[in-house]
């Protein structure tokens, strides 16, 4: 398992102690944005399948959190290279009048030919219970190994916290920048940065359009937001699925109406 992505403590000295006495900052906070609703989103596995756009729903979704991002002025906004992050991504963009940076180290798992199948089919397979139990283990016939899945997208954030303190200017407040991906690929890199083996990365849940906030600092990163949507406190219930145990591959659709 990945150790936690501690970038800022490896910032060169001579970065964080410029001429005069002003520091740059040595902490760097990562907004992760999963992408809004589409038509997939929960009842199949949308994987990396082409062609998976925003539904109303979602569209309205990544509206509103556009309007929650307002008057932020993030250091990047980097997306996954799918249709349904770089639209949730564009809506953001136009608020906040930046552009879109596609990092295709934070595109969803390949679940090989798990890929627009249902859940409820795939949970009658034999690899569902190693996905829901010993994740760290499993590797989608045809497609991906989940540990590589969390490899390469927590080797992204350690990038992007490297390269952004690197441009930070001495005195200026500490960096932030938003990355919009996936469920697995977002619950995979808050794991690491809470330390967590992946085995555990299923106590998790990443709604559609949530904001997950972490702030790395020389030390420890600190996870200062979970999953947050900004809707009422009952959009924090359980899930059915989740009352039976069982976490949703790819994300989920979160809680919807009917629920209960």
């Amino acid at each position: 398992m990945a150790t936690p992505a501690d970038t800022p403590a490896d910032t060169p000295a001579g970065h964080r102690d410029a001429p005069g006495g002003a520091s740059a900052p040595e902490a760097i906070t990562l907004l992760l944005v999963r992408h809004g609703m589409t038509d997939a989103t929960g009842p199949r596995l949308a994987g990396r399948a082409p062609g998976i756009h925003l539904n109303d729903v979602g569209r309205d979704q990544a509206s509103r959190l556009a309007g929650r991002l307002a008057g932020l002025t993030p250091a990047a906004l980097v997306s996954s290279p799918l249709e349904r992050c770089q639209e949730t991504a564009e809506a953001v963009a136009e608020r906040l009048g930046t552009t879109v940076t596609t990092d295709d180290r934070f595109v969803e798992c390949d679940y090989g030919s798990w890929t627009g199948r249902t859940l409820t089919d795939l949970s009658a397979e034999p690899l569902w219970r190693v996905v829901q139990d010993h994740p760290s283990a499993a590797r989608f016939p045809g497609g991906e190994a989940l540990a590589t899945t969390s490899a390469r997208a927590v080797e992204a954030v350690r990038d992007w916290n490297g390269r952004l303190l690197e441009q930070a200017s001495p005195g200026s407040a500490p960096p932030v920048y938003v990355v919009c991906g996936h469920g697995d690929v977002i619950k995979a890199i808050i794991a690491d940065a809470l330390g967590m083996h992946l085995d555990l990365f299923q106590r998790l849940r990443v709604d559609p359009c949530s904001v997950t906030s972490i702030t790395y600092t020389r030390t420890r990163p600190f996870l200062n937001k979970l999953n947050d949507t900004g809707e009422p406190l009952a959009g924090a219930l359980p899930t059915a699925a989740e009352t039976r145990g069982d976490a949703a591959v790819g994300g989920g659709a979160g809680r919807v109406p009917g629920d209960d």
